[in-house]
């Protein structure tokens, strides 16, 4: 794979977190609480955030909610949370603002959707409320354009253009450059009433794949801000994963995006983490970020004799996922280590030898023996039945003697 060069924007700070074109693109992700509810709310943003979520938006939809914005801030504060909190508004924002100060003050960005800040006369007076109290707080803004919420005053103009012309355009076609246009105008509406360039990012959310890489290199041509990229409904388990990684990935190869959220809906009581995992293994599968050791595993065929090899794999990533929270404090850089577990003699020398530390498995009619390489060079061949106890303990060496320890 080529390197990936990422279009130059400006660089914007939320809360202890930079975004832009001059640091690591963003790994983001959003609570389902309900912000009223304090203790739910704490406990899902520090899950987040401990599984690597380096922004937390969260549903600022009513007074209540907002006045509990600062309790929620301080709570995690107290636990050692320093992740920077997104308000998301819709209808009512300029509201809440007004009436939770509070809210306005511990919020480190707030989301604006132009397509449901208000209508007619009300819309600019409680978008530049909005605009200037992040002015008066020095907070970032989002400005969030949706497929779903398009403001519809824009929209009925484009149409009626469209309709005007020798050849008009498709509806979908007008659709995606409404999104635009809508977002690229509240942004500039937010600078002239005083808000600057690097306080801005932008998203046109939609929820097929063809048309996000159509707004989005649309829109990319046309601004500087940072772009944060994402369907707006991905959907459920393998369907919102593949959407997500189709889209998100093809837009970042082109360099395209300072910001991802994989917006997957989880089944009833299961964890929001998934959607921040997905994220960091598109990012690190693209070499644009590494989060955790890699381990490279065959898939398995007719030349393996056993699934040993797999409940070797699944092993092995356990124990790189137990160890990565105390390795990532104090052996900076393991998150780079890669690790190879093949099943038979075909590919598995070479693949242990591109890896840092790497097992080949005996395959049907191979010897019961397993050659272990370390930086390409075979170090041992195990053997027996304590092949993976063994390993782990090559692995947890390599660590201590190959990444520094910070004390």
């Amino acid at each position: 794979m080529s390197e990936i060069i990422r279009r130059k924007t400006v660089n914007v700070k939320i809360g202890n977190i930079n975004m832009g074109s001059d640091y690591p693109i963003v790994v983001q992700s959003m609570t389902n609480t309900d912000t009223e509810d304090v203790e739910a709310t704490v406990k899902q943003v520090a899950e987040l955030s401990n599984a690597g979520s380096e922004i937390v938006r969260i549903t600022v939809n009513t007074i209540t909610a907002g006045s509990k914005v600062k309790e929620i801030k301080l709570r995690l504060k107290d636990m050692g949370i320093n992740t920077p909190l997104v308000g998301d508004f819709h209808f009512n924002g300029h509201k809440i603002l007004a009436e939770a100060p509070e809210c306005a003050i511990y919020l480190d960005k707030y989301r604006i959707n132009p397509g449901n800040v208000g209508k007619g006369a009300k819309r600019d007076d409680q978008f530049s409320y909005m605009i200037h109290q992040a002015i008066e707080h020095n907070k970032a803004v989002r400005i969030g354009v949706n497929w779903g919420s398009l403001d519809q005053e824009l929209l009925a103009q484009m149409l009626d253009a469209n309709a005007k012309q020798t050849t008009p355009l498709e509806l979908d076609q007008v659709m995606r450059q409404a999104l635009v246009s809508s977002s690229l105008q509240s942004a500039e509406k937010a600078m002239e009433y005083g808000l600057s360039a690097d306080k801005i990012v932008i998203s046109c959310k939609v929820s097929k794949v063809k048309d996000l890489l159509l707004v989005y290199t649309d829109l990319a041509s046309k601004c500087d801000f940072p772009l944060h990229l994402g369907l707006t409904e991905a959907g459920m388990g393998v369907k919102g994963i593949v959407s997500s990684t189709a889209g998100i990935s093809n837009l970042l190869q082109q360099g395209i995006g300072d910001t991802i959220r994989v917006s997957l809906t989880p089944k009833p009581g299961e964890s929001r983490t998934q959607e921040v995992i997905v994220a960091q293994q598109i990012l690190q599968s693209m070499d644009l970020r590494s989060f955790s050791p890699v381990v490279t595993a065959c898939p398995g065929c007719g030349r393996t004799s056993s699934d040993y090899f797999q409940h070797l794999a699944v092993k092995i990533q356990n124990y790189l996922t137990e160890q990565m929270p105390i390795w990532r404090e104090f052996h900076p850089g393991v998150e780079t280590m890669k690790i190879a577990v093949m099943g038979c003699v075909v590919n598995g020398p070479g693949e242990s030898k591109l890896a840092n530390i790497g097992i080949s498995l005996p395959g049907k009619d191979e010897s019961p023996v397993a050659p272990v390489f370390v930086d390409g060079q075979k170090f041992v061949t195990l053997k027996g039945d304590k092949i993976a106890e063994e390993f782990q303990q090559i692995v947890a060496n390599y660590v201590k003697q190959n990444y520094s320890i910070k004390i």
